[in-house]
């Protein structure tokens, strides 16, 4: 049985909006049951999920067409029941709903802001499996306030995270509810479809449509799923212990890519010697086919098993790139494998990546942004601006959605890291690690998680060390550095950066 992490949630929707669009009433009935919890309490991000059930399984099947760059699809959700529902939601966003389905039947339906609200015509009983389907049609094109989709020239990809898989698909868009995918992707002749996970099935349809069906082997976040549509050439290598390794990458750049996808079996290797072998059933990359600025809001996003990228970043010299292909990897471990249980515990994913993407740039002898060349003067530099940070950008472990993805989450947490190995010694050090990910696989997992695991393995509480440099307003004495010191806070000096514009700026110390 998969272990998986529950958020508990307010038992009351947080907060209602007009109704967009309504196909049929959607009226509880008291008597019979009680709607779910519209929301599953994310201290970030409040209104996602729901908490009257749990997704174990999406059935994506969708159709791109090339002359309207319409998807048409289908959603089926195979889910089970918290408790007693007379009504459910799905997250949804942007989306044409034509029909919902509850194990068969039309159900009545409701959009309303962000929901998809479904009601169906006997509640559904605590403990019970329910099949919902959803025919809708989704414009990748579309302004929303916010979207995983990625126009390209040629089709489409997706960067979801942290808050965006709904406006692709309708979901339970929360990484503490993982669930296993398939997916079916219908394109035209001269396109491909590609998506998460390894290729099943290729059909002909003889209309000039291929379809591809692609199946994960491991349970998925919301957050990190990849569907592409585009004219790609699929390039498969081996990587080490006969990994299959294989990117997805524009034709037309397929050769001047080529240098940066090469480095790819050796990163795997790297890592595996530190964190174990490689948690999926393939890697690779996708630098798909569109290089504008505000194309999305990252250099990198860890998709699972495949991971995107602006092109034009991929092009440079292997010590421009090099880590930061090291810190998207390590989130196959850190993010992915073992999933936030809410997005306050970033940081366990972003700080484990620049952890392990600096440890590799230094490695090699590759200076970073500031000119420094050691893990320690780089931890030195970042701990004298600890107090201003945690002024400005607050705790490591308690961000807000403004400053989610600023250098508090990416450098704060290295240094959490580098701390704690401080502490312990870098042998029970590696032991936390590969604890941690053997014992959350497949799971979503907490900072009070980690914290236990630490004082488990280290045979200590570490309950205050951590809490202390994890929550506190103030930074923490560094073990070993009694000469270090902190920056007094003040005005003048340069906060993290955050999120400004709309977009989310990239603060991982490896680029």
């Amino acid at each position: 049985m998969r272990y998986r992490t529950r958020v508990t949630a307010p038992a009351a929707l947080l907060g209602t909006v007009a109704a967009l669009s309504v196909a049929a009433p959607a009226h509880a009935d008291p008597e019979t049951g009680t709607p779910g919890p519209e929301t599953l309490g994310d201290p970030v991000f409040p209104g996602l999920g729901n908490d009257g059930y749990r997704v174990f399984a999406y059935d994506l099947d969708l159709a791109y067409d090339a002359t309207t760059r319409l998807v048409d699809a289908t959603a089926t959700l195979t889910l089970t029941t918290t408790q007693e529902l007379s009504r459910l939601s799905l997250d949804a966003l942007g989306l044409d709903v034509h029909e919902v389905l509850l194990d068969g039947v039309p159900a009545a339906r409701e959009q309303t802001g962000e929901k998809l609200r479904i009601t169906p015509a006997v509640p559904l009983a605590a403990r019970t499996t329910a099949t919902v389907t959803v025919t809708y049609t989704a414009d990748p094109r579309a302004a929303l306030a916010h979207t995983a989709w990625v126009p390209t020239p040629d089709g489409f990809a997706i960067c979801p995270q942290p808050n965006t898989a709904h406006t692709v698909f309708p979901c339970n868009d929360h990484p503490s509810d993982k669930a296993d995918f398939t997916f079916r992707i219908t394109v035209p002749a001269g396109l491909k479809g590609v998506a998460s996970g390894h290729l099943v099935s290729t059909e002909d349809l003889g209309d000039g449509r291929t379809a591809y069906c692609y199946r994960s082997r491991e349970p998925i976040a919301t957050e990190i799923v990849q569907i592409t549509v585009g004219d790609y050439v699929i390039k498969d290598r081996q990587g080490p212990h006969g990994l299959p390794l294989r990117d997805v990458v524009p034709t037309a750049r397929a050769t001047a890519l080529e240098p940066a996808l090469a480095l790819t079996p050796n990163l795997v290797s790297w890592i595996e010697q530190r964190l174990g072998a490689f948690p999926f059933e393939t890697y690779g990359l996708l630098p798909c086919n569109n290089d504008a600025s505000n194309a999305f809001d990252f250099t990198g996003l860890e998709t699972q098993t495949l991971t995107l990228y602006k092109p034009n970043f991929l092009l440079q010299a292997e010590k421009s790139i090099g880590s930061h292909m090291m810190h998207e990897l390590v989130h196959s471990y850190f993010g992915n494998s073992v999933s936030p249980a809410t997005w306050s515990d970033l940081w366990l994913n972003e700080g484990h990546a620049d952890f392990y993407g600096l440890l590799y740039r230094y490695e090699r002898g590759w200076a970073d942004s500031l000119g420094l060349t050691t893990m320690e003067a780089r931890m030195k530099d970042t701990y004298a601006r600890g107090d201003q940070w945690r002024k400005s950008s607050g705790p490591v472990a308690a961000p807000n959605e403004a400053n989610l993805f600023d250098s508090q989450r990416y450098l704060g947490g290295v240094l959490v890291l580098y701390a704690l190995r401080q502490q312990v010694g870098e042998s029970v050090f590696s032991a936390i690690e590969s604890t941690f990910l053997e014992r959350f696989r497949n799971a979503s997992a907490s900072t009070g998680d980690y914290i236990a695991v630490a004082s488990e393995v280290s045979g200590t509480d570490q309950s205050g060390f951590l809490r202390d440099w994890l929550y506190g307003t103030k930074t923490p004495r560094m073990p070993g550095h009694p000469d270090w010191t902190v920056t007094p806070v003040s005005s003048a000096l340069r906060q993290p950066q955050n999120r400004t514009d709309g977009h989310w700026h990239d603060n991982s110390a490896t680029l």
